[in-house]
Formats: structure tokens, sequence, C-alpha cells
């Protein structure tokens, strides 16, 4: 009886899920007419940058347990190697986006066996210093590597980054209407992302990282093997956060190293916590919560960071599961609440039947 009711749970989550994502796929396709403001559009298209690489942060922390700090270091390293196979080589935007992935799932592997002895605080902390590194390496970087024309160009760009090395083309063919275009894009991007991110989550592969997250000492003891696991979600989580990368570049035309700030870290990461640690619709719900609170706050000024700051409190303190998590205890409440007659009913007949 207890597999038939987990069988019939994960069904009922299954369908849930389906649910969902068509009504998502729905409002996703009839946005663009319903939005005329191109800025809104502009907005949401950023949005749906931050909610794929909250969605493989929480990958990678929130099923898998390693606390890494390297994610914006990985979005970054994607963009730049788009943008430099094409600045340097001459290549179509669509033609670098793939290396540009694989060059950030590589820069993952060696994050990721840097801190295969840590755990803990440990892999935040190296993480964090390879993410620095590397923001310092770009800003500092002085040296002539390029003449273009009269200007003299860094290897990396140095504090001024990368411009104009091509774009999606939407431009060209769609002309008034490439935001429209670069928006399509973008949200098929992450719904491929969440595609994937879910099979993996329902796979052995997921329930090998979700016990390593657990019980690492069960997990080990029980056969898995912690180094290939955690090099795989490293590999997994930096594609789609490196190709993220090289979208991100070409539709705004330009990668600098503000990208690799501590302020974008710390906003994926509270977009996570909002919506739920572990949870997979919280990235997307903690993004559209914590957007939409920082587009209301805008003309704010410096109340617009004590404000953020002030939902991010109050969703630690008062709902450390996040949104979802939330919701989701609501509704077994509910659920319970509902079948609690009938469970109850059918405990007594036994006992009527001995009468």
């Amino acid at each position: 009886m207890t597999d038939t009711g987990s069988m019939s749970r994960m069904s009922r989550s299954a369908r849930t899920d389906l649910a969902i994502s068509l009504v998502l796929i729905a409002a996703a396709v009839a946005l663009p007419f319903m939005i005329d403001s191109r800025y809104i559009l502009g907005q949401i298209v950023l949005a749906l940058f931050y909610a794929t690489i909250a969605s493989q942060w929480n990958l990678l922390f929130g099923f898998s347990g390693i606390f890494s700090l390297a994610q914006m270091a990985i979005f970054a390293f994607g963009g730049y190697a788009t943008a430099m196979f094409c600045f340097y080589f001459g290549w179509n935007v669509w033609a670098a986006l793939v290396p540009g992935a694989l060059g950030a799932v590589l820069f993952s592997l060696v994050v990721g066996l840097a801190c295969l002895r840590l755990t803990g605080v440990y892999v935040a902390l190296l993480t964090l210093a390879i993410a620095q590194t590397m923001y310092l390496l770009i800003v500092t970087d002085t040296e002539c590597f390029v003449m273009v024309g009269s200007v003299c160009r860094q290897f990396t760009g140095g504090a001024v980054g990368f411009a104009r090395f091509g774009d999606l083309g939407t431009r060209a063919l769609l002309r008034a209407q490439w935001l429209v275009g670069n928006y399509a894009i973008i949200a098929l991007l992450f719904g491929i992302t969440m595609v994937f991110t879910y099979a993996i989550v329902k796979s052995p592969i997921g329930l090998a990282f979700r016990a390593l997250k657990d019980n690492p000492g069960y997990a080990v003891a029980r056969g898995v093997n912690r180094f290939q696991a955690q090099l795989l979600v490293f590999g997994i989580s930096a594609f789609f956060t490196g190709l993220a990368g090289g979208f991100y570049a070409a539709h705004f035309q330009a990668i600098g190293p503000g990208v690799l700030s501590m302020s974008q870290l710390m906003f994926i990461i509270a977009i996570v916590v909002v919506g739920g640690v572990g949870t997979f619709w919280g990235p997307l719900v903690g993004t559209v919560v914590l957007v939409l609170a920082d587009e209301l706050m805008r003309e704010s000024g410096e109340f617009r960071t004590l404000g953020l700051g002030l939902i991010i409190a109050l969703s630690v303190v008062l709902m450390p599961k996040g949104l979802v998590g939330r919701f989701g205890n609501l509704v077994r409440w509910l659920t319970r609440k509902r079948s609690g007659p009938a469970s109850s009913n059918i405990v007594q007949s036994p006992a009527a039947a001995g009468k």
C-alpha cells in the first residue's frame, strides 16, 4: 500500500507539473501579443536569463548540496567565450554559442576538481575566490593584444569588455519586431533548460545527487561515486549556464566584467531562496517575485536595496522552504483536511466489524 500511495503521489505530482507547464507555455505564447511596451518585454527577457541561471544553481545546490558561488563566473565564461569566438575568428553568433557553452563546461570541471575534497562553506569560499580572481584578471588586463583600427584591444576586453561582435539575426530578419524574436529564442532556451533539468531531477542520476546532499556517507556506502557525481552535476549545470551567457552576450550585443559583480550573484541566490531551495518551480517563482519587486521599487533610490533585503529576510524567517515550499505545505494540509473524515471511517470500520 505504501508503494501504491507513493506512486499515486508521484503521478499526481507529474500531472501537476504538466498542467503548470502547459499554462506557462500558453502564457509565454500570448505574452508578446499582450504587451506593447518594449521596456517591459526587455525586462521579461532579462528575467528569463535570471531564471535560467537560478534553475542551474538550484540544481547544483538545491538538489545536489554543492554550495558553489561560481555560477556567475560560469555564466560570464560562456558569454565571453562566445563573444571572443565572434570577435577574433569572425564566427557567426549561432556557430559560437555551443563552443562557448562547452568552454564553460571545461571551466566548471576545473572548478569541480578544485572543490573535490572540500565540502560546505569551504566550497563556497574557494568558488567565490575563483570568481573574484576571474573578475580581477579581466579588469586589470591592460596589455595590448590586437589593434582594431587605431584602437588597442586587450585579450579579454579589459574593463570595457566586448561589444558589437554580432547578434542573433533577429534585427535583420524581423526589423522593428526583433525584440519579440529574441524573447521567443530566450523563452525557448529557458523551456529546454527546465525540461532537461526536470528529466535529470527525476532520473536515477538525480536520486544520486539528492542522496549525496542528504546523507553523503550513506550514499557513498551504497555505491554512489561522489567524484563522478560532483563533476557530472558541475558539467550539466555549467552547459546551460554557459549557453545562457552566450545568448545574453548576443542579445545585448555586449559582455563586460559587470556580470561578475557580487550583486548579480547575490540576486541569483536570493531568487532561489525566495522561490524555494530544492524545488523545481522555485527559481521561476523567485524570479517573478524579486524582479517584479525590484521593478516596483525602481524609483525608490537607496530604499530599493533595502526593500529587496527586507523581502529576502522575511522569506528566510517566515518561509524557510520558500514560496513554493509554503504553497506545497498548504496544499498537503488542505488535502489531509479534506480526506480526514474518509480516512477516519476507514480506520473505524475494522473495530465496527469486530463488534
